[in-house]
């Protein structure tokens, strides 16, 4: 697995939900639905790394193409986590988004943002469905 070269896709438009949802349950577990997650993919740029046929990391953009962007996650396998994946995820959104990308980061990964190039900006805040 070490050696194993990785490689990019560029709105990854064949990216399928189950294969998707294998690398989000092994980061976020929960209960995800397979139609509504490939919904959800056809409406955002989908920038993937692949190990071989393993989809080892993911970055999806949502935008207007104009005013706003925002990255709505940036995954990584564990095992795959510490080699470069996740900071190669973000140079490509960086260089193929098309408009300035705004997004919220977990606690503790600050550093790896900051390191990346990334800078501190607007506070976020939620809004949970039903609460509005």
């Amino acid at each position: 697995m070490g050696d194993q070269k990785v490689e990019y896709k560029i709105d990854d438009r064949e990216l399928k939900a189950d294969v998707f949802l294998s690398l989000v349950q092994q980061v976020w577990p929960g209960d995800y639905d397979c139609e509504k997650t490939q919904e959800a993919l056809g409406k955002t740029i989908n920038i993937t790394a692949y190990a071989g046929q393993k989809l080892a990391g993911c970055l999806r953009i949502l935008s207007d193409g104009y005013y706003f962007g925002t990255i709505t996650e940036l995954l990584v396998l564990p095992e795959y986590q510490r080699r470069g994946i996740g900071s190669r995820l973000l140079r490509l959104a960086k260089e193929n988004a098309p408009t300035m990308l705004y997004f919220g980061a977990q606690p503790g990964l600050e550093k790896f943002y900051e390191k990346n190039g990334c800078e501190p900006s607007l506070q976020s805040y939620q809004i949970e469905k039903g609460n509005i």
